[in-house]
């Protein structure tokens, strides 16, 4: 049979899409996590780690409603910007970048608060500022953190199904990503296809994990 890989290349772009965005939002929201004494912070965790615990069907239908034309938000990206959220490859950049958010903020926080307090004091005393000391001083020495936030939220989104299909359906060559096609070989009961697009997506999901743990471990003899 003939492979079509428009779903895997949506998948992929999907995927750069979130993790671009969430790496953009993640740093500085895991960084203020990480630091800040309020008594909010608990809060925003809870927050921040929702689409962990909640159903996808859940998450879903809230997006559904929450990006259609009906909403505020819906109309608002409809009036001005001329862009639908429902059903469009858009609406699936913001609701994956809702999903996959805590797979990019957890590892973040974690990097953060490891890294030793003496050396982001030395960078303050050297006179570098809270910006030039988290570019320069800080990422530089997270980079399993790093690294992890980045593979782990790309990897999420390829595979994300629940979501995806709840707020973009399923539009060959738009919205039908690789899970989405897998299901809907098995609707319609073409179990080689079916069989197919899910060893791919073994086969991607295992090569991802590999690759983290290489580099981690990596980075673990590094500083042995």
């Amino acid at each position: 049979m003939n492979i079509d890989f428009t779903p895997f290349l949506l998948s992929f772009k999907l995927a750069f899409f979130t993790t671009s965005i969430l790496l953009i939002i993640g740093i500085p929201f895991a960084w203020f996590l990480s630091s800040t004494k309020s008594k909010f912070k608990p809060v925003l965790e809870a927050i921040s780690a929702l689409p962990i615990v909640l159903p996808p069907s859940v998450l879903g239908f809230y997006l559904l409603v929450f990006l259609s034309q009906s909403s505020p938000v819906g109309r608002f990206f409809e009036e001005m910007f001329n862009m639908k959220l429902v059903f469009t490859f858009e609406g699936l950049v913001v609701a994956s970048s809702i999903y996959s958010f805590p797979f990019m903020i957890q590892p973040l926080q974690n990097g953060f608060e490891n890294i030793p307090k003496n050396i982001v004091e030395a960078s303050y005393l050297s006179g570098k500022g809270r910006l030039a000391t988290l570019f320069k001083v800080i990422l530089p020495n997270m980079k399993t953190s790093l690294m992890t936030a980045v593979i782990i939220t790309f990897a999420h989104t390829v595979g994300e199904f629940g979501v995806v299909l709840m707020v973009g359906g399923s539009i060959p060559g738009k919205t039908e990503v690789a899970s989405v096609a897998i299901y809907d070989y098995v609707e319609t009961l073409d179990y080689e296809s079916a069989h197919i697009y899910s060893l791919i997506m073994l086969a991607i999901s295992f090569v991802v994990l590999l690759f983290v743990y290489i580099f981690n471990e990596k980075q673990k003899k590094r500083f042995l």
